[in-house]
């Protein structure tokens, strides 16, 4: 059932997903599909779940920097995010609508539970301070990225060097003042 969800909105895009297609291709009831998820947005909410899960954090795992610079690493973790969703940018833009629909907080609570921990090992020995203004920054820029991508104003190509410019200047600027 979740397939073929994810096939609809790869296909059709968020608002022309029906239910009773999602039925029709999954070869299940529309009586089930409302017993285990209770409205359309939460239907599409648990699709992207199981998605986002085999694909957007698969193979994310909390490792230290080792030898990579900091970075190196930041840009790692973040990579290994968003590349699957520039294969599938369609489901990028369901994922904006999704996680402000009801029931869309889980999908940012997945991400991080998933997001944190390598972020974190990547971070290990960092200034606390610097981590909360990285966290402010990069989420804030993301969120307006993906807007921005959602709206049709930037192609989903664009986030990534957007997001390895920020990261770029934020971790040069943060050893130069600990140089000092």
């Amino acid at each position: 059932m979740h397939r073929a969800v994810v096939d609809l909105l790869e296909a059709e895009g968020y608002d022309a997903l029906q239910v009773r297609e999602v039925a029709r291709r999954a070869r299940v009831s529309l009586t089930k599909i409302y017993k285990l998820h209770g409205t359309r947005d939460e239907l599409i909410c648990a699709a992207l779940e199981v998605w986002m899960r085999e694909n957007r954090y698969a193979g994310l795992e909390a490792r230290g920097r080792g030898e990579e610079s900091l970075y190196e690493g930041l840009m790692r973790v973040l990579r290994r995010i968003f590349e699957p969703w520039e294969r599938h940018p369609a489901l990028l833009a369901a994922y904006f609508r999704a996680r402000s629909a009801p029931g869309g907080d889980a999908l940012i609570r997945r991400g991080f539970e998933a997001v944190v921990p390598a972020a974190m090992a990547v971070l290990d020995g960092v200034d606390s301070d610097f981590v909360d203004d990285l966290d402010t920054v990069v989420s804030s820029l993301v969120y307006g990225l993906l807007g921005r991508f959602a709206r049709g104003e930037i192609e989903v190509r664009q986030i990534v060097p957007a997001l390895d410019r920020t990261v770029y200047w934020l971790t040069t600027g943060y050893l130069a003042e600990r140089g000092r």
